[in-house]
């Protein structure tokens, strides 16, 4: 690890402490002048370091660029693989090429400031402009079929939920079968997309891909997504001094908490916006009505079709009619 990476890590741990160059020295083994280099370097990167005449060095609080040092700290895990972009055309795309290779294994992830290409379920694209949000994807190596892959949406939903409620004191509500919203509006996608053998039809690993919005970007969203995408704050004020690396940190934790093995979650019913409300249901072409009963043990969902029969779907587009 470099004196510049060390250092980082250090003034992340300590952020909105000033921190002695001489102690620094002492501790990384260096000269004052290798660390003042790598202050140095550090601004030109991007990162808020304050610094003055015998008051050494402070990583200010509202610093929020994404770094591994940053992230590593707060993570349950902190040995495995790690990648941080500032911009990226996929996560979901990077961390499927870490994990063919080899160099990516279970709970490493892949995280970036701006994706570029971000998808989101059915071919379409996930907006995710820079700053302003999380976007992550997670390798996993669950034990199970393909056909029980919807319980890793589910799971990771329920990650989600809580680890914004334990960082932010936000309560998100979760809607079948891979949003989450608040007040109204979607302010988070899930992505799974599962590698499987081909001889026994199990997962081989599972890219999951989040996108969480944090706040609004100043250039706001699209018209296509305008009143319909939202943040877990209105703005960049609001989110004040948030750690987005350990919010993404704390996503992690609680995904590969949740996925220890597959199942459906107690909270992903309980705070599923969809059972019990009518329904319209996207498949292809077609739309229909519809309403929907209650949430299976697998992860489908089951309804009752205008002409009073009963179906279970596994996928499909679902938008409730107020």
């Amino acid at each position: 690890m470099t004196v510049k990476s060390r250092l980082l890590e250090i003034l992340e741990k300590e952020k909105g402490e000033t921190l002695s160059g001489e102690k620094l020295a002492e501790e990384l083994h260096c000269t004052r002048a290798a660390i003042w280099k790598a202050v140095k370097s550090l601004r030109e990167e991007g990162y808020m370091i304050e610094a003055g005449p015998n008051k050494g060095y402070m990583l200010v609080k509202a610093n929020d660029r994404l770094s591994v040092e940053a992230i590593r700290p707060f993570l349950s895990f902190p040995e495995v693989y790690i990648k941080v972009y500032q911009e990226v055309d996929s996560t979901n795309r990077a961390a499927k090429a870490a994990a063919v290779t080899g160099e990516a294994g279970h709970g490493s992830f892949v995280l970036a400031g701006c994706q570029t290409e971000g998808r989101g379920r059915r071919g379409r694209s996930f907006y995710s402009p820079q700053d302003a949000g999380i976007y992550l994807s997670v390798i996993l190596e669950p034990k199970g079929s393909l056909q029980e892959s919807l319980l890793l949406t589910a799971e990771a939903a329920v990650a989600v939920y809580r680890a914004v409620k334990k960082i932010t004191g936000v309560e998100l509500d979760i809607k079948w079968v891979n949003d989450l919203y608040h007040n109204g509006k979607k302010v988070c996608g899930i992505l799974t997309e599962a590698v499987t053998d081909f001889e026994s039809g199990n997962i081989e690993f599972a890219v999951v891909g989040i996108g969480l919005n944090i706040f609004e970007a100043a250039d706001g969203y699209p018209d296509s997504l305008k009143g319909i995408a939202g943040g877990i704050y209105e703005n960049r004020e609001a989110a004040g001094e948030l750690d987005r690396s350990r919010l993404a940190a704390e996503i992690v934790n609680a995904l590969l908490e949740e996925t220890r093995e597959l199942r459906l979650p107690q909270e992903y019913i309980e705070h599923n916006l969809v059972p019990g409300r009518e329904i319209c249901i996207s498949d292809g072409d077609k739309i229909r009505r519809a309403k929907a009963l209650e949430i299976c043990p697998d992860g489908r969902l089951k309804v009752e079709e205008a002409d009073g029969s009963l179906s279970v779907l596994s996928y499909g587009e679902v938008s409730i009619i107020i």
